[in-house]
């Protein structure tokens, strides 16, 4: 099987600020591995926070074709090796792994949730994300995403609150809180008890991870379901935080792709956790790649592809919330003209 690389732009629609940072664009990269007569499309969105940039996914790409042997349905052997020799690339590993089930399904002639066994018409609503900045522009935010029954807020500013006020003016929308570990245990606490005033669905990853009974102490205030992010990246990781939330956020570029999400989906479950399917600034590869997966969650965040202008695919779309997974083989993307 033969690989090749390319990195792309993505310019943001709204810069977009969360607790630790604030950018108008990312660099993502795509990888396509060709067969000889099919080919198929994954994407490394890297994140700073876990040690990843466009630089350093090319240069772990480079050892890849080695690792990939010559045929695509030898899931299970690849990721392990891929695993092994890129331990600290999760968003490298995604992009190989989604052009792998991409490439094994489109051999199939069925769509990837098909050959997973899911049924399309269990998605869940997916929540538009709107990013920190001053109440008066995510009260605009807030209209513009109008058409969208849920939203995810970012917050982990001085002006959590008035925020919440300003939103909860514009609309009575399901809305999901996601701080980004921004808070501290104190402030935790503090949030998770005003917020119930607003009505919140669950707040995702308040406290930085580590420091257990500082969740603890968050989970006992919070009358609505806590959720971890940064605190959990592949299947591991689950069990210390169990008893500590009631569900992990599950991202293809933290954990390195299909495979290992959905083992992070069962294991989750075997914990008695609640799922999320979740996602970075991404393309409607990516995008489309995690939505074959959310039949098996019970909450989806994938905007990404919605928050850029400039999209490279059509995939995955969404309608009145609902994600809807395309019925062409493989993932189902397709370049724009």
């Amino acid at each position: 099987m033969r690989l090749s690389t390319e990195t792309v732009r993505l310019d943001l629609i709204h810069p977009f600020r969360i607790a630790r940072e604030v950018s108008d664009h990312k660099h993502n990269v795509l990888v396509r591995i060709s067969d000889g007569e099919l080919t198929g499309t994954g994407e490394a969105a890297p994140s700073r926070y876990y040690g990843e940039d466009a630089g350093s996914v090319m240069r772990a790409l480079e050892k890849v074709p080695p690792l990939l042997g010559g045929d695509p349905f030898e899931l299970e052997e690849t990721t392990d090796r891929l695993a092994s020799a890129l331990p600290g690339d999760p968003a490298a590993r995604a992009a190989v792994d989604i052009a792998m089930h991409d490439l094994a399904a489109q051999r199939l002639g069925v769509p990837l949730h098909r050959w997973l066994g899911l049924d399309p018409a269990k998605t869940p609503v997916t929540s538009f994300t709107i990013g920190i900045d001053e109440p008066a522009t995510v009260r605009r935010k807030v209209r513009e995403a109008a058409e969208y029954p849920a939203l995810k807020i970012k917050l982990g500013s001085e002006k959590d609150l008035e925020i919440m006020r300003a939103i909860r003016d514009e609309t009575d929308a399901r809305i999901r809180i996601d701080a980004n570990a921004g808070w501290t245990a104190d402030q935790a606490v503090e949030m998770v008890g005003r917020l119930s005033e607003f009505g919140v669905e669950l707040v995702e990853q308040p406290l930085p991870p580590g420091a257990p009974a500082d969740w603890h102490r968050v989970r006992e205030a919070a009358s609505m379901p806590v959720f971890a992010d940064e605190s959990v990246l592949v299947s591991p990781d689950v069990p210390a935080m169990a008893g500590l939330v009631d569900g992990v956020n599950i991202k293809l570029m933290k954990c390195g792709g299909v495979r290992e999400a959905l083992r992070l989906i069962h294991t989750a479950r075997a914990h008695g956790m609640g799922v999320m399917i979740g996602c970075m600034i991404e393309t409607s590869v990516a995008i489309t790649a995690a939505a074959h997966l959310s039949p098996l969650a019970d909450y989806a965040d994938l905007d990404g592809n919605l928050l850029i202008s400039n999209d490279p695919f059509t995939g995955a779309t969404v309608r009145q919330g609902r994600l809807l997974l395309p019925d062409g083989p493989g993932i189902g993307i397709t370049p724009r003209s």
